[in-house]
């Protein structure tokens, strides 16, 4: 028998390539999902943890502390140190067409300095600069360049902001840390780094912002964090953390998420679905290749096999069929990933992407793709082995609901519904993946279970309007009453394609939405300005700004007054007040509208009950901390009015302003740029005056497009596995039914009839399975969201029509596709060969 099996891998090689493409494509499916999760993982390490390349551990200081020089110097002599950087940051203003703030970082040793040379080097003296290219090209800088910073704190005699002059020695890599993106970047000498910072906050500055370090060869990472720890508590930095690398790393994507790690768990999740959906397919897929061979199964049967020797013979063809296949789907699922990765990094924003391709992404298709095809050809060889061997010679009964399999099978259906169904809606409501993945990929398959129940009356249904395309239509809409398994089983196949399909457009459509309402409410504001004077000052320089491209809305605002709260961080904060209007116009977060008689608060800032003091007198209100704290403390313009007064201080000075900007969402980092510049300029104040997360909501929307660009690309393999299930389970239809359609075309039915009427039930079982499938995709897209974003953002439905719309139209289209060859060989046969058919 192992030669009859290798016989049929080797001669009959076309009959399993069929059987191969949909485990390669379900192997490519799963590969290229568990690539996505450590691709992920890999961009940010790329981007957020760029800083932190060549660090082993990293020591960060508590929040709104700095790591002294005795600190540090604690720990970079620990003696498993090997190599240390104290790294710190000095803020500067340079002349970039208007003042434009930006960071000078102090220069670490060579094998700590996590930055780049596109070209020149590094600076090694008092007076000298390496800058981004990014920021060379707008300032037209190159090596041996001269560069003047200011120091916008300080001034010189006339009043001017005191400045020095560098020599650019050489340019760097922009950086992808959407921390550091957003500003010009620059690298000196850290005793420069030193005097710039002393000179901007007006006192001698030796507070370091983070300190890197790797050790030596062979030391235990978990002991150095313990000792290094010690050293630290006994130089008076205790409250310091000790993270290796990777930790720093996902504690900064933690913070950006919100302080939740739901994007492994979603990923994860793709995970699962690829997984269910190559069992369902291949399972399906693979029936019908033993299917076509039952005869032969039979015939040797009838030559002495036995039972376990057809079983065995089966099961080993399946074997080496998923094997090979498994290891040209890993293969394709690499290429699929890296073609993906390099179409997004051919775009400035998404140049961080990074291709990863984890052991588990090729052992697990291995072994997936392997034990699917084996799995899913146990039933089929044990179909064909549990008959007599001359009966097995002619195609066994379907189950229907007439016969015990086919009522067995539709009671177990409905028990699994009534099980999965609940736990998949318990899931959602209380944000629990853990429980409804699971349960909704039960759920899926007691829905095929069931599916003889419901998808043939939808069929005869439709079939209504197949009845003016004459007797091809009306024998099409009856061959799908009469036989309900075989349509149920052809319509499974599109069904489990369209319903993956637009599970994940919905759910893409809602995660898009909820990303961005996590967004919004975590930077509400665009762009804000701080600014002095009345606002009728700045009424003209605010019709300025508004007429900026790229700027939707821009809306002036005073402080009412400060906030009096003793004993807490709120205490002598200024309050700036904001009509509802003026908030519905500017503000991100649609929730964000402030009421009467409430102060609402940044995140840092718990003040439950507090005065406002303004120049009109003062009063109680209600504290309520946001959720974020990139917002300045604000109240409704009504409620400050009594406060205002005349707008001016006691000394007659007026009160602090600010305008906020409304930005259009695509609007790059460097668009964005100048509008600050431009505000600055229109206002009269520093750039520095000019802040906002406008250019973080970029760069961490670009991280988002690119995940959801390699899930939407994914959909393409679910495509093509679903029409491969068509065109099986059809050409299966053709093959059972050879003597039947032998007997019409001998009846007169002529052979552009008989393609018709194939194709027709087709388009009908393919139209009746893509509104099914949009239906259940729909309905689980929305759960999974829901269960998977519930904990950091509002999840409100979201039902992509017209991608929906597509999606029926491509598996109509499909449909029709996968009739072509079986229609042609059924009309090509005879009808006295067909009708000799046994």
């Amino acid at each position: 028998m192992l030669r009859v099996s290798l016989s049929q891998l080797t001669t009959q090689f076309r009959r399993f390539l069929a059987i191969g493409l949909a485990v390669m494509l379900a192997v490519a499916f799963l590969s290229a999902t568990l690539m996505v999760s450590a691709s992920t993982q890999a961009s940010l390490g790329a981007s957020v943890g760029e800083a932190y390349r060549k660090a082993q551990l990293v020591v960060t200081p508590a929040v709104g502390k700095e790591l002294s020089r005795k600190a540090v110097d604690a720990a970079a002599s620990a003696p498993a140190v090997k190599d240390s950087y104290a790294e710190r940051y000095a803020t500067v203003t340079i002349d970039d067409g208007g003042e434009q703030i930006a960071r000078v970082r102090n220069l670490a040793p060579a094998a700590m300095e996590p930055s780049v040379l596109s070209s020149g080097r590094y600076p090694s003296a008092a007076d000298e600069i390496a800058v981004d290219s990014k920021t060379a090209e707008r300032l037209k800088l190159s090596p041996g360049s001269e560069l003047a910073v200011d120091n916008a704190s300080t001034a010189d005699g006339a009043g001017k902001p005191a400045g020095r002059s560098f020599t650019v020695t050489g340019l760097l890599q922009p950086s992808n840390d959407p921390f550091a993106a957003p500003f010009p970047q620059l690298l000196a000498m850290d005793a420069t780094v030193g005097a710039l910072a002393s000179a901007s906050e007006g006192q001698d500055s030796e507070g370091f912002t983070t300190l890197q370090l790797r050790l030596k060869d062979g030391q235990d990472q978990s002991a150095a964090k313990d000792y290094l720890a010690q050293r630290l508590q006994a130089s008076g930095a205790g409250d310091a953390a000790v993270q290796t690398a990777g930790e720093k790393v996902t504690a900064a994507v933690a913070q950006m998420s919100g302080g939740q790690d739901q994007l492994t768990i979603i990923l994860l999740a793709f995970a699962g679905v690829a997984i269910v959906v190559s069992t369902l397919v291949v399972a399906n897929t693979f029936s019908v290749l033993v299917a076509q061979r039952t005869r032969e199964l039979a015939l040797l049967r009838c030559l002495g096999a036995g039972k376990s020797q057809i079983r065995s013979s089966v099961l080993f063809e399946a074997a080496v069929l998923g094997f090979v296949s498994s290891i040209l789907g890993v293969l394709a699922g690499v290429g699929l990933m890296s073609a993906l990765i390099a179409w997004a990094r051919t775009t400035p924003e998404q140049a961080f992407a990074t291709l990863a391709v984890p052991p588990s992404a090729i052992i697990a298709g291995l072994v997936a793709g392997t034990l699917l095809t084996v799995v899913a050809a146990l039933l089929p060889a044990k179909a064909a082995t549990a008959v007599a061997p001359l009966a097995a010679l002619r195609p066994a009964d379907d189950a229907s609901l007439r016969n015990k399999r086919g009522r067995l099978r539709l009671w177990l259906g409905l028990a699994i519904l009534v099980v999965s169904v609940p736990l998949l809606v318990l899931g959602a409501m209380f944000n629990l993946l853990m429980v409804a993945m699971p349960a909704g990929a039960l759920s899926f398959v007691g829905v095929l279970l069931c599916a003889s129940l419901f998808i043939p009356p939808a069929v005869a249904a439709a079939g209504k309007l197949a009845a003016p395309a004459g007797v091809p239509g009306r024998l099409a809409a009856v061959n799908a009453v009469r036989n309900p398994a075989r349509t149920s089983a052809t319509a499974s196949a599109l069904l489990i394609g369209v319903t993956l399909v637009t599970m994940m457009m919905t759910g893409a459509a809602t995660s898009r939405q909820a990303f961005d309402a996590m967004l919004a409410e975590n930077y509400p504001v665009d762009l804000a300005v701080r600014i002095d004077g009345l606002p009728a000052d700045n009424a003209s320089a605010l019709r300025k700004v508004e007429g900026l491209d790229g700027v939707d809305a821009a809306v002036l605002l005073q402080a009412a007054g400060t906030i009096t709260a003793p004993g807490t961080a709120a205490d002598g904060w200024p309050v700036f007040a904001i009509s509802s209007a003026d908030a519905a116009a500017v503000l991100r977060d649609p929730a964000l509208r402030p009421q009467e008689g409430t102060v609402y608060l940044p995140e840092l800032l718990k003040a439950p009950e507090l005065t406002v003091t303004g120049p009109g007198g003062k009063a109680g209100f209600k504290g309520t901390t946001l959720r974020t704290g990139n917002i300045d403390p604000l109240m409704n313009s009504a409620s400050a009015a009594p406060l205002l007064g005349n707008g001016t201080s006691a000394a007659g000075d007026p009160l602090p302003g600010a305008a906020w900007l409304k930005l259009d969402t695509a609007l790059s980092a460097e668009q964005i740029q100048a509008i600050q510049r431009e505000a600055a300029a229109a206002f009269g104040v520093p750039v520095h005056n000019v802040s906002g997360a406008a250019v973080e909501r970029v760069v961490f929307n670009s991280i988002i497009d690119v995940l959801l660009l390699v899930v939407t690309a994914l959909l393409g393999i679910a495509v093509v596995i679903a029409l491969i299930g068509v065109a099986n389970t059809l050409s299966l239809s053709v093959l059972e039914r050879t003597r039947e359609n032998s007997l019409l075309r001998a009846l007169g039915l002529t052979r552009g009839q008989l393609r018709g009427m194939l194709a027709l039930e087709a388009v009908l079982v393919a139209g009746v399975a893509a509104v099914l499938g949009s239906a259940l995709g729909v309905a689980y897209g929305w759960l999974g969201a829901k269960s998977a974003l519930g904990p950091v953002a509002n999840v409100v439905p979201v039902v992509p029509w017209a991608q929906l719309l597509g999606v029926f139209a491509v598996a109509v289209v499909a449909g029709l596709l996968a009739s072509v060859l079986p229609a042609r060989r059924a009309a090509r046969l005879s009808p006295v060969q067909g009708l000799a058919t046994t």
